[in-house]
């Protein structure tokens, strides 16, 4: 159904955009991922290194409760409230300071091949079809947030642009429709997507099957939070450590750093790593780390940009020879 509804103010006016909104699809199964980035406002962070009393294992609590897998997160992503969240996003915030440097710096020339994971409503890949790339393919889990992303597309008259449906954890070539031999020059996971994938196991396996897909040398961009970012942070995970140490966890989450909240954009799950996290991550699935760095480090962002979202930690590795 189409839903007309203001998605926000730009400059004092309001933009009425209609929605193509099928909720039946929320109902839908799905395997243990998430491609797509929900804000993480008011993450917490943690002490660096593995915190006293934090367990090795995943949690296994017995409650009954069951944690959430890539269904869960699915679903969230699915929803009318998510659905709104990012469009809005993709048609008044657009990228990021921060992204545009990253951009510049790290990506091959406009005729190079991007892919982009966990596109959702298309706020990055619009971006970067704006600033010239052409050869994009972009995929997301989320039915509903690719229906936007493509209205967006072809509002614009992009053109270059193919978006799949797809899993990031189960990524095959032939899902992304590629010809045989053909990789890409750069790869994306935006907004914390990676962060949105429930388990390490799980994150290890996306990380794992982009690789592939690119050529040796070829950079992965994305992003997380850190647990280390602040000592406001160090403590909130100090005394969650604790709780995991003594099984007073949340049952419904698998690791530590694992979060679930519910804002505007509905409820939501991310992982918040440390940087040993995301380095022994990237060097156990094939890629060399070569930059990070928090937002607020590399530039001051709008304010719709910081209203969006929160600070976060980027990351640049490259594929391995």
């Amino acid at each position: 159904m189409d839903i007309p509804f203001c998605l926000g103010r730009v400059r004092s006016q309001q933009f009425p955009i209609p929605i193509r909104y099928t909720a039946s699809r929320t109902k839908d199964t799905v395997s243990n991922s998430r491609t797509q980035k929900p804000r993480a406002k008011d993450s917490k962070g943690s002490p660096a290194g593995a915190a006293p009393g934090i367990p090795e294992k995943p949690n296994e609590t017995g409650s009954g409760e069951t944690p959430w897998s890539g269904h869960e997160v699915r679903q969230s992503f699915n929803g009318i409230d998510s659905v709104l969240y990012y469009t809005r996003a993709a048609h008044f915030v657009g990228l990021w300071e921060s992204e545009r440097i990253l951009f510049d710096r790290y990506l091959p020339g406009r005729e190079g091949r991007v892919l982009e994971a966990g596109c959702g409503a298309g706020r990055v890949t619009m971006g970067l079809w704006g600033r010239g790339y052409r050869n994009i393919t972009a995929f997301d889990f989320a039915e509903e947030l690719l229906d936007q992303a493509r209205s967006l597309a072809a509002s614009l008259g992009a053109e270059g642009v193919d978006f799949r449906h797809a899993d990031a954890t189960k990524l095959e070539r032939s899902g992304l429709a590629l010809p045989e031999g053909m990789l890409f020059d750069a790869a994306l996971f935006m907004f914390n997507g990676l962060m949105q994938i429930p388990r390490r196991q799980c994150r290890r396996e996306a990380l794992g099957h982009i690789g592939p897909l690119l050529r040796q040398g070829a950079p992965i961009l994305f992003t997380s939070h850190d647990r280390d970012a602040s000592e406001t942070e160090r403590e909130h995970w100090r005394v969650e450590a604790e709780r995991w140490a003594a099984g007073r966890q949340d049952p419904r989450l698998t690791d530590f750093g694992d979060r679930l909240f519910r804002d505007e954009s509905g409820e939501v799950f991310i992982h918040i790593p440390d940087r040993r996290e995301i380095i022994e991550d990237l060097e156990a699935t094939g890629w060399d780390p070569v930059f990070d760095c928090m937002r607020s480090e590399l530039s001051r962002e709008t304010r719709a940009v910081t209203e969006f979202s929160d600070d976060c930690r980027f990351w640049v590795a490259r594929r391995k020879s």
